[in-house]
């Protein structure tokens, strides 16, 4: 999963995880006041939450030129997982007939 954050730095963003749900939350530092003609890219802070689904867990997270990139992974536990049942029964040669009069 990859967010694009331009104009953010690492240490500006917090991302955390609390029972299936993925927070995302950015803020900007306060600096000094400027006069902007045109300010190309947003500066205010920002709160954002993705649901994950059951078993997907985050294993890490970078910020690469503007993007912060998250790793999920879905991991079902064993007891989770299909597995296959062995079906016993009568083999062909175990097989009997009942027999049957005709009426």
């Amino acid at each position: 999963m990859s967010v694009a954050l331009a104009g953010f730095t690492p240490d500006e963003v917090a991302l955390t995880v609390e029972h299936n749900v993925l927070t995302l939350e950015g803020r900007k530092a306060e600096k000094e006041e400027k006069t902007f003609l045109h300010r190309g890219i947003s500066t205010r802070s920002f709160k954002r939450q993705f649901t994950l689904a059951d078993h997907v867990e985050v294993k890490g997270a970078r910020f690469e030129n503007g993007l912060l990139i998250i790793e999920l992974q879905r991991e079902v536990p064993e007891a989770m997982k299909p597995r296959r049942i062995a079906i016993s029964g009568a083999g062909p040669g175990n097989v009997s007939q009942i027999e049957a009069k005709a009426a």
